[in-house]
């Protein structure tokens, strides 16, 4: 087992992948060690045992759903076909077959495979579902908007503005989570109301750079987090002196611009390194420190209560924790169950602040497009239907087989250009001013799955009951 996690094909998963592969992989080696089997012994029956518990036993009170097993199995495919290239095990337990893939390849794929498996567990938030989530979630408020007794506010200007820059921005978790203090976004588009930035290739799923952006009031709560609690945070840490003694040091001493920017460091050995700031790593960025006036500090934009970068992965407990105080909260007193249809207490991930900025940007830039333009649904209609020949036509002209290549790689910037002249006027995401497209958002909850709103009658009364 310990020649697996140092294989190559172990050691190129992420370090989420490797978290969750080792805790499927010790699942069931429990299971085997339960039937006094190692796990070199596994057949495919006790492959076949082991979904039946995990999926359908009536005796067990936790089931898993497809997706989840699908996971779990893939950590075993990848274990046992490495263990049977080196020979540790005579064939796989895990059975598979050979199906049609996505590009007409013919590939293997598990047979104990689930079909019923959903691609991910999407849900969205309104606008105003969000701010309630926020004000009550992370900031400690009941009815009235006042903080309830007890509330201390500890570290609420930095949950808020991390949790406004996954909604305003629709980055990712580990994006936004891995910021440097100098990627922190600052030129403007016209019109003021936002900011862009660009994300390293090396945080990314896709593994390619991007530009991103930002509502100008987010990045005014980020400045105002690094002007407070962050360098009071810092400022401890550095007479309790936690930065000199870390295993991994790097003291960064430039970063040079221009087209490829550069970051230059020296390690704790006074040795040199440089790396593209595109290429830095999660782990990479979480090392790199400054001299600053009254000694070293971090580089890494979030920080914990001790000064320290505060891991990716921890936020989740930041989203655990505003989800059961909205849950406290906005739950109605008066019957053990309420209405399971109904939307008391927001409930929202840091996924569902990506899925939340692609369903707004979608109302809103449909908005201004009909704004800008004039346009009434039967010319929108319309001008989709003409918009889409321009496309093909540049498609021939480039010789591309594909039109996602052409769009994606070739036409990228003139979307961009349209994407900036759009933004120029749009409003924020978390600005109250949204009442016109509440409606829109209200209207959406109501005939779609899986859209959270607030309803607008019950929130003095669950206010008072709080």
């Amino acid at each position: 087992m310990s020649l697996y996690v140092q294989s190559g094909a172990f050691r190129r998963h992420t370090p989420e992948t490797k978290r969750n592969y080792a805790t499927d992989i010790c699942l069931f080696l429990a299971f085997l060690w339960a039937r006094g089997l190692a796990w070199t012994q596994a057949v495919e029956r006790d492959l076949e045992d082991f979904e039946h518990w995990r999926r359908f036993a009536a005796e067990n009170p936790r089931l898993i759903g497809g997706s989840k097993w699908n996971r779990e199995l893939a950590a075993l495919v990848g274990l046992y076909a490495w263990a049977a290239r080196a020979g540790h095990v005579p064939r796989s337990p895990v059975g598979t077959r050979q199906v049609l893939g996505p590009y007409g390849a013919v590939v293997s794929a598990p047979v104990a495979r689930a079909k019923d498996a959903r691609r991910s567990n999407v849900h969205w938030l309104t606008p105003r579902a969000f701010r309630r989530w926020v004000e009550v979630g992370l900031r400690g408020q009941g009815g009235g908007g006042l903080p309830l007794p007890g509330w201390c506010g500890r570290l609420e200007d930095r949950n808020v503005a991390f949790v406004d820059l996954l909604y305003s921005s629709g980055m990712r978790r580990s994006e936004a989570g891995s910021l440097l203090l100098f990627e922190v976004p600052r030129l403007r588009l016209e019109g003021g109301r936002y900011c862009v930035g660009r994300i390293a290739a090396a945080v990314t799923r896709s593994k390619k750079a991007r530009t991103f952006y930002v509502a100008a009031g987010v990045v005014g709560e980020i400045e105002t987090y690094v002007d407070s609690s962050r360098a009071l945070a810092v400022r401890r840490a550095q007479r309790a002196g936690r930065y000199e003694d870390l295993p991994r040091l790097r003291v960064v001493t430039d970063v040079a611009g221009g087209v490829r920017p550069t970051v230059r460091w020296l390690d704790h050995n006074g040795a040199a390194g440089e790396r593209r700031l595109t290429d830095l790593t999660v782990a990479d960025r979480m090392a790199l420190y400054t001299e600053g006036p009254h000694g070293l500090e971090p580089l890494w934009l979030w920080l914990n209560e001790r000064g320290l970068p505060l891991a990716v992965d921890s936020w989740e407990g930041v989203f655990r924790t505003a989800n059961d105080r909205c849950r406290q909260v906005l739950t109605p007193a008066g019957g053990p169950f309420p209405d399971p249809h109904r939307v008391y207490a927001p409930y929202a991930t840091a996924h569902a602040c990506r899925n939340s900025f692609a369903l707004f940007m979608l109302v809103v830039l449909n908005h201004l497009m009909d704004r800008r333009f004039g346009l009434t649904p039967e010319e929108r209609r319309d001008f989709r239907l003409l918009y889409g020949d321009p496309w093909r036509m540049v498609q021939d002209l480039l010789g591309h087989a594909s039109r996602e290549t052409t769009c994606d790689l070739y036409l990228a910037p003139v979307a961009d250009l349209q994407l900036r002249a759009l933004l120029a006027a749009a409003p924020d995401a978390s600005e109250p001013g949204l009442a016109s497209l509440d409606g829109v958002f209200a209207r959406l909850a109501r005939e779609s799955e899986g859209i959270q709103d607030v309803d607008d009658l019950m929130m003095p009364a669950v206010g008072g009951a709080a």
